[in-house]
C-alpha cells in the first residue's frame, strides 16, 4: 500500500491490475457495481505515479480529493502520447512498446509502453472481447483456420494490430492458420487457394484484418471476375479504418461485397473499434445477437464492464444523451499502466443506455472550432452508412503541451498549420502503413515509404527490448 499527496491508502501496482485482470476474466457480460470505486482508487494512484498526468490534472486545477464521481476524473487528449511518455510504471520496466499513430495527426507518431502486468491486461481484455464477439460459437478449444490480412509482428513489430492479431491467431487458430500479408500487400494466390479448398472441404474459415486490405481484395475479385462460397460458419472480422484510397465504399457496399465475393452473410461480419492508446478493442454484437437468438437490431459496440464510453459536446466536453453525435471518451481499467481516462477525435454516439457506443467518423475542423459534422470528404472508421458520414482523418490540436499552454492564454488559438508544424520528427500511422503496403508491388514510392515505417516499427521494438 501507498499513500497520495492527499494521505489518501492507494493499492498496490500489483494489486489494482490483478483486481483489473480477474475483472476482465469474468467477461463482458458480468456486471461491475463497484466500478466507481475502482475508477477513482486507479485515477488517484495515477495521479500519484504519473508525473505527466499530474502535470495535466493539476493544469486543469482539479483536486483528486474532490472528485467522487468517475465522469469528473480529468480526460487526457490522445495527442498527448505523441510528445510525451505517459506511464503510471517505471519505464524500466516495459516489456511491450508500440508505436501508435494516434487518433488526429496522419503522419505523427506516438509511443505506448506496458510492463508486464500492462500486457496481461491488454491481452486478457482483447482475448475474451474476440472470443464473445468474433467466436461466440465456439466452445472450449474449438479453433478454426484463421488467415491474417495484416502484418505480422515479424513484419511491422511494434504496430499494435500485428501484435493483436498474432494473439488472436494464437488463441483462436488451427495449426493451418496463418498471416497472408507480406511487405509488398497480400498474398493473394495463396488466398485465393485457401478459400478454394475451404469451398472444397466445408470447413469454414475465419478472415480477419484491416479494413482497407478487405477493400483491396473484394475490388480486385470484381475487376477479375472471382467469387466463392465459403461453408457455413466462415466470418470475417475487420478494423483500422478505411480511408477512401481503393475507391469510396460505404458499409452497406462492404457488406454486400462481403455476400457476393466470398458467400458470407452481413450478421458473420464483424467490426472492431481498437486504439493504441486505451487497452480495450470494443467489437459490433452483430454476429453475437444472431448466435444468441437476440433480436436483430442496428449494429452498436457494446462496453464491457470494466470500461466506460461517453459522447462529449465539442463546445464543453460535457457528456451528451443517447443518440447525440460528439467526441467519443474512454474510461478504461485495463489501462492501470498508462491513463485511465481518455479522449478522442473519434466522433460517435451511445445508445442503450450508454451500455453501447458506434463511431460515425473522425472530427473535423471549422474556423478554427471542432465540428460535430464529419467532414465528408473521405470515408474513415467503420465505413460511413451515408456520405455524411465518410471522414477525413485531419489534424485536431489535442498535443498535451499546446493545451496546458492554451490554459494560460485566454482567446489564443494556433492555427492547424502551426500545430503540426511544431510536433517532431514523424512516421505514417499504422493504417496509412498498410495502404502503402497494398500498393508497394506496383508503386515505388509506396514501397519506399513502407520500407522507412517498417523501419521506425522494428526501432522502436529494439529501443524497447535493449
Amino acid at each position: 500500500m501507498g499513500k497520495d499527496t492527499q494521505g489518501t491508502i492507494l493499492p498496490t501496482y500489483e494489486n489494482l491490475c490483478a483486481e483489473v485482470l480477474e475483472i476482465i476474466e469474468r467477461g463482458p457480460e458480468a456486471t461491475l457495481p463497484n466500478f466507481n470505486e475502482l475508477a477513482l482508487l486507479q485515477f488517484r494512484f495515477q495521479y500519484a505515479h504519473n508525473d505527466t498526468f499530474r502535470q495535466f490534472v493539476d493544469a486543469k486545477k482539479v483536486d483528486p480529493a474532490h472528485i467522487d464521481r468517475w465522469e469528473d476524473i480529468p480526460l487526457i487528449y490522445g495527442d498527448a502520447f505523441k510528445s510525451n511518455l505517459i506511464s503510471s510504471f517505471p519505464l524500466e520496466n516495459s516489456i511491450l512498446g508500440l508505436i501508435t499513430g494516434g487518433t488526429t495527426s496522419l503522419t505523427q507518431r506516438g509511443q505506448i509502453f506496458r510492463d508486464e502486468w500492462g500486457q496481461k491486461l491488454v491481452f486478457a481484455a482483447n482475448r475474451i472481447m474476440t472470443k464473445t464477439y468474433v467466436f461466440p460459437d465456439f466452445d472450449g478449444e474449438k479453433r478454426c483456420r484463421l488467415l491474417i490480412l495484416a502484418p505480422s509482428p515479424e513484419v511491422a513489430p511494434s504496430m499494435g494490430m500485428a501484435i493483436g492479431m498474432e494473439q488472436t491467431l494464437k488463441n483462436f487458430g488451427s495449426p493451418d492458420s496463418e498471416f497472408l500479408f507480406r511487405r509488398s500487400g497480400i498474398d493473394v494466390k495463396k488466398l485465393v487457394v485457401y478459400l478454394r479448398e475451404s469451398e472444397r472441404t466445408g470447413a469454414p474459415l475465419a478472415l480477419i484484418g484491416a479494413t482497407s486490405a478487405f477493400v483491396y481484395f473484394f475490388q480486385a475479385c470484381k475487376r477479375d471476375g472471382l467469387s466463392f462460397k465459403l461453408p457455413e460458419g466462415s466470418r470475417l472480422c475487420d478494423g483500422g479504418g478505411y480511408r477512401g484510397r481503393f475507391g469510396v465504399v460505404t458499409r452497406d457496399d462492404y457488406y454486400k461485397m462481403v455476400t457476393d465475393i466470398l458467400g458470407v452473410p452481413a450478421h458473420y461480419c464483424v467490426n472492431t473499434l481498437g486504439e493504441g492508446e486505451t487497452a480495450t478493442n470494443l467489437f459490433d454484437d452483430s454476429l453475437y445477437r444472431y448466435i444468441k437468438g437476440l433480436e436483430p437490431r442496428e449494429r452498436s459496440r457494446p462496453v464491457p464492464p470494466w470500461s466506460r464510453v461517453r459522447a462529449m459536446s465539442v463546445d464543453d466536453l460535457t457528456p451528451l444523451p443517447d443518440g447525440e453525435v460528439g467526441l467519443l471518451a474512454h474510461w478504461d481499467l485495463a489501462n492501470a499502466p498508462t491513463v485511465l481516462s481518455l479522449i478522442t477525435d473519434n466522433l460517435g454516439y451511445t445508445s442503450n443506455d450508454s451500455t453501447c457506443c458506434e463511431i460515425v467518423g473522425r472530427a473535423k475542423l471549422e474556423n478554427n472550432k471542432i465540428s460535430s459534422l464529419p467532414d465528408e470528404n473521405a470515408i474513415e472508421g467503420s465505413l460511413g452508412d451515408t456520405p455524411i458520414f465518410r471522414m477525413l482523418e485531419t489534424y485536431v490540436n489535442f498535443t498535451l503541451d499546446l493545451k496546458m499552454r492554451l490554459a494560460h492564454l485566454k482567446g489564443t488559438q494556433p492555427s492547424v498549420r502551426e500545430e503540426v508544424e511544431a510536433r517532431p520528427t514523424s512516421v505514417a500511422s499504422c493504417p496509412q502503413v498498410i495502404d502503402e503496403m497494398l500498393l508497394a508491388s506496383t508503386d515505388e514510392e509506396a514501397a519506399r515509404r513502407v520500407e522507412e515505417s517498417l523501419a521506425a516499427f522494428e526501432r522502436q521494438a529494439n529501443d524497447y527490448s535493449e
